[in-house]
């Protein structure tokens, strides 16, 4: 025959007081069996004995006796489950497993905890639960350790119920005297209800999390592309200077051996008169010596033959013959405007290719209506601005300038980098740059930087300003007719450039842009009609003569 399992032995042979297995098991004159000391108990606490199971009643207390047999088949089933517990090394309880509280050393894991019990049981100590009518009723939960934490510390209940408007577990009394009018769910609903929204909670963390980690790779990206421009312009003035550097060498170099070359035709005619001079001396002094030798003859013959021969013949006359030291002055001079021929050259394609870089970045500019002051005309392209004596009857929005002559552009910049040309040929005075977008359209204006501005102007026709403060006076070459305004956002650069020239005319650097940034344009009164062009945003050509030279 097969086994009966272990859970249906073990049943046999608990105390139907206690509801364990048997502790020194006695029987009663009923035939019923029960732990000593719970039948002892029983009978001291009541004033007849009887038998808690047939409720026979005995006229005097019996005198309880071992069941021997019982007793050992107990010790046994202890012997078998004792020997179990060491045998099986799964069934010891983890560090992170409930304990059985009803076990003694070792511990088995719990598989229930009693809510009414406020104690967790093993599989063997949870059968009771299970079978005895009177513990049926009680509260099974998963194992947990915080049993005393589940149950309500006013009213002694379970935490059975959940406070939506004070946010807290309650048992039911609360729920019928302090929480009365507020909203009351069952835990299992809170449960569910707070999972969703906790796992709305994960799932928005994961989106943050995504949000910054593509955060992450923009700035490293951007960094990376930050660096391989500063290694890029490393390389270019490394380039540039190096040249710079042997072009000066190079002027040096020639005009060295121009020096050197014509000291040293200059030393080959001194030393070739020098010796012309020597030999004719040698002549003369030989000459000399036979005169002095002829003058002693008195021989009249001899002395008339030979006085015909002196002086020697062929000399040259020396008078007419001149020897300047050789002048270097003004070599250095030459030498310098050579060079600066050179290097301007040079610079100019530096500056020709860095202009044709920044054109690149063209974007389309269009003037904005609602910011322009009501003395302006705009074209229909919004692309031409110029002042007139007519004042409009626009609404005075927020936005509109309403003293200074001035317009925005339509579109703003918050990042990155942009440029655009605006033509200012014809005019004797106006304003160009970029502005941010808080800055004062009311009143007079002063511009500067720490006003949100970052221009430059031209007034009487040829004073050309940088409007820092204080403002910084330029000096252009030549005065520029198509002037390039250069936005890098992030660098806090703004430059202006000559497009024609590709002179560099002023550039800010070190700026901290924090808000958007929008084109500025200001084509000033017209001055009775001495200013009276206007400005107009052109198109960039990027096939246009400064372009074509790079080709």
């Amino acid at each position: 025959m097969a086994s009966r399992s272990p859970s249906r032995s073990e049943e046999q042979f608990l105390c139907s007081i206690c509801l364990e297995v048997f502790s020194e098991p006695v029987s009663t004159p009923c035939g019923h069996n029960f732990c000593k000391r719970c039948i002892s108990h029983t009978w001291d606490s009541t004033e007849s004995c009887f038998c808690p199971l047939c409720k026979e009643v005995f006229s005097t207390r019996p005198q309880l006796k071992t069941n021997t047999l019982l007793s050992e088949m107990v010790s046994q089933l202890k012997l078998e489950k004792l020997e179990k517990r060491s045998s099986s090394m799964e069934n010891m309880p983890s560090f992170s497993e409930v304990q059985c509280d009803a076990c003694s050393e070792p511990k088995l894991k719990a598989v229930k905890s009693c809510l009414v019990c406020l104690s967790s049981f093993c599989e063997s100590h949870l059968q009771p639960h299970l079978s005895a009518p009177r513990l049926k009723r009680h509260q099974l939960m998963e194992p947990v350790d915080d049993l005393e934490d589940r149950m309500c510390p006013t009213h002694d209940q379970p935490l059975k119920l959940y406070c939506s408007t004070d946010q807290k577990a309650i048992c039911v009394v609360c729920s019928a005297l302090e929480h009365k009018n507020h909203t009351l769910v069952s835990l299992k609903e809170a449960f569910e209800q707070e999972k969703v929204s906790l796992q709305q909670t994960v799932a928005e963390n994961q989106r943050l999390v995504e949000q910054r980690r593509l955060k992450v790779q923009e700035i490293t990206a951007a960094l990376e592309l930050s660096e391989r421009e500063a290694q890029r312009e490393t390389q270019q003035m490394v380039k540039v200077f190096s040249d710079i550097m042997e072009s000066v060498q190079r002027c040096l170099d020639h005009h060295t051996k121009v020096l050197e070359q014509s000291l040293s035709k200059h030393k080959e005619r001194a030393q070739a008169l020098i010796q012309q001079l020597q030999q004719e001396m040698c002549e003369l002094e030989k000459s000399s010596t036979e005169a002095q030798q002829l003058s002693l003859s008195t021989d009249p013959l001899h002395f008339l033959q030979r006085c015909p021969a002196l002086p020697p013949a062929g000399l040259k006359d020396w008078s007419s013959e001149s020897f300047e030291p050789q002048t270097c002055e003004g070599s250095a001079a030459r030498a310098l405007s050579e060079l600066e021929t050179s290097l301007s050259q040079k610079i100019n394609k530096v500056f020709r290719e860095e202009l044709r870089r920044v054109q690149t970045f063209a974007v389309d500019v269009t003037l904005d209506p609602d910011s322009a002051h009501p003395d302006l005309d705009l074209s229909e392209d919004l692309k031409q601005v110029h002042h007139t004596d007519v004042r409009k009857k626009l609404p005075d929005s927020p936005q509109r300038f309403d003293y200074g002559v001035n317009v925005l552009g339509k579109q703003s910049f918050s990042s990155g980098r942009f440029y655009f040309e605006v033509q200012v040929k014809g005019k004797t005075k106006w304003d160009l740059g970029v502005a941010q977008e808080s800055v004062n359209r009311k009143g007079k204006i002063y511009l500067s930087p720490m006003n949100g501005f970052w221009t430059i102007w031209l007034r009487d026709k040829d004073q050309y300003k940088a409007c820092t403060d204080p403002p910084v006076l330029l000096s252009p070459l030549r005065p520029p007719q198509k002037v390039g305004v250069f936005v890098d956002y992030g660098a806090g650069l703004v430059f202006f450039y000559d497009v024609d020239s590709a002179d560099l005319l002023y550039s800010f650097t070190g700026c901290c842009f924090r808000e958007k940034l929008f084109p500025y344009f200001s084509p000033c009164t017209n001055s009775g009609g001495t200013n009276s062009a206007p400005l107009i945003i052109s198109a960039v050509d990027t096939e246009s003569p400064v372009c074509e030279g790079l080709k």
